[in-house]
């Protein structure tokens, strides 16, 4: 019985400290990718998801922002797509409203050299709830593309702007996907191209399917208590996660 004892106690130690775990910044993911790569001489693709597990506090809202990308690493650059939950502001009435709609970033960085990364020379693209349909919807063999400016209605507008492409191949196996990024402040030009398979679409189209209602808020609607519930036992309202943009670093 003392031996039983010991092994769980040893057990539960071991899970504590799975579960209580940091989440690992991108620049690790890409490290331990090109470690894998390593390993896996050979293998031309590789895609993953962050194992960060949440963390809770005791009224069941979270504590700290999770993070759990879906990476591509290709020969000449990296892709990631991460959703970015809406902000919502409360009113006088106590309701919640949309202040923000999400977003699924979408993250560019180039290859340096074989099998490794440069996570400074990152570009972000934010895909709208809107976009997010153009591609979800796209068939084997279509191909859609979007811009951004954000001083579109400026007198900066042109400065700087952002084209993301999506382009079937032609013999309907997998999608181009590329990113333009043209900043004439900076003086840069800078492109990225990564090819998807069918399977690693198939799975951002599931993924992106998924968050769509997340990104809108609409989760939030649905999972909200009905109006005849009493006001002495109201429903908790999840913490908005920081929103980040795209045409931050």
């Amino acid at each position: 019985m003392f031996k039983l004892s010991r092994l769980l106690l040893q057990s539960s130690s071991y899970a504590s400290s799975i579960w209580n775990s940091d989440p690992l910044p991108l620049r690790s993911l890409v490290g331990a990718a090109t470690n894998d790569f390593k390993l896996l001489r050979g293998i031309t693709t590789q895609t993953g998801m962050s194992t960060a597990m949440p963390k809770f506090g005791s009224d069941g809202k979270p504590t700290a922002r999770t993070f759990a990308p879906y990476s591509i690493y290709k020969g000449k650059a990296a892709l990631s797509a991460d959703p970015l939950l809406p902000m919502f502001s409360q009113l006088e009435s106590g309701d919640y409203r949309v202040e923000r709609r999400g977003v699924i970033m979408l993250t560019f960085w180039p290859a340096i050299g074989e099998r490794k990364y440069d996570w400074d020379k990152r570009q972000k693209f934010a895909l709208s709830a809107t976009e997010v349909g153009s591609l979800i919807s796209l068939g084997s063999k279509d191909s859609c593309e979007f811009f951004h400016d954000p001083s579109m209605l400026s007198s900066n507008a042109g400065q700087v702007r952002k084209s993301l492409s999506i382009k079937a191949h032609a013999d309907g196996s997998g999608y181009f996907v590329s990113l333009s990024v043209v900043n004439n402040i900076l003086k840069t030009n800078d492109r990225f191209v990564v090819p998807v398979t069918t399977a690693e679409f198939a799975v951002m189209r599931a993924a992106f399917t998924f968050a769509l209602p997340h990104i809108m808020g609409w989760d939030r609607c649905t999972n909200q208590q009905p109006h005849y519930a009493s006001k002495s036992s109201p429903g908790a309202v999840p913490v908005p996660e920081l929103q980040t943009s795209e045409w931050d670093r």
